[in-house]
């Protein structure tokens, strides 16, 4: 199930890396992109946007179903720059699952966190998903971040785990749950590349994952 990398089986979803963020939208060499990354459309949203407000434009709100629990642990760092990549990644990511759980390829709100060059490649990953009527349900957290500030403070990258034990497809006609092939490794590294565009959001500009490059 990556991204961004959640797989479910070969069959249902041959794009199962990186969701988390992605994210969202990236490009890595796991060429299996089937992360989980929401719930069904039907279900009731119960988690808001992120608590802290980061400073610039108004951020888009972003809700996940409680089906989802797409979980970030200890995404927080004393260094405000970092702390402000560590806040619009998050969003990234929760807006790629959100719009796989809304069956929106187009969301607005991943294109809000995500580079003109990346759009696309996150577009491709949620329609893996919704081109199959596939959404996402259980538990995905996200842990484990480490963040490098460039000194020009314009760039910065973020590499972050994401265990898929929990997480899982479920298709939405026939509501068939499907999780990762037996023996698939559930950890997966992401690596992302960000900058901050002129009004002040961190977008990604690159995401590489790679299963079984972390355990926790």
């Amino acid at each position: 199930m990556a991204r961004r990398a959640l797989t479910t089986t070969a069959a249902m979803l041959t794009a199962t890396a990186a969701l988390l963020l992605t994210a969202c939208g990236g490009g890595g060499d796991d060429k299996s992109s089937g992360d989980i990354k929401g719930a069904d459309s039907a279900s009731s949203p119960s988690a808001s946007a992120s608590a802290s407000t980061p400073s610039g434009p108004k951020r888009p709100e972003i809700t996940l179903p409680s089906s989802f629990q797409l979980t970030f642990e200890n995404w927080t760092s004393s260094d405000p720059v970092e702390q402000a990549v560590l806040n619009d990644a998050k969003e990234e990511v929760r807006a790629g699952y959100a719009a796989i759980i809304e069956n929106d390829p187009d969301s607005e709100a991943v294109a809000f966190y995500d580079t003109e060059g990346v759009r696309g490649q996150t577009k491709q990953w949620i329609k893996s998903y919704t081109d199959k009527n596939l959404t996402v349900i259980g538990k995905l957290p996200a842990f484990n971040p480490k963040v490098n500030v460039a000194k020009a403070g314009k760039g910065a990258s973020l590499s972050y785990c994401t265990d898929e034990s929990e997480a899982k497809t479920r298709h939405r006609k026939t509501s068939k749950v499907e999780g990762n092939p037996a023996g698939t490794d559930p950890y997966v590294l992401y690596t992302i590349s960000l900058a901050k565009n002129e009004q002040g959001v961190w977008q990604n500009a690159s995401v590489h994952s790679e299963r079984g490059a972390c355990s926790k």
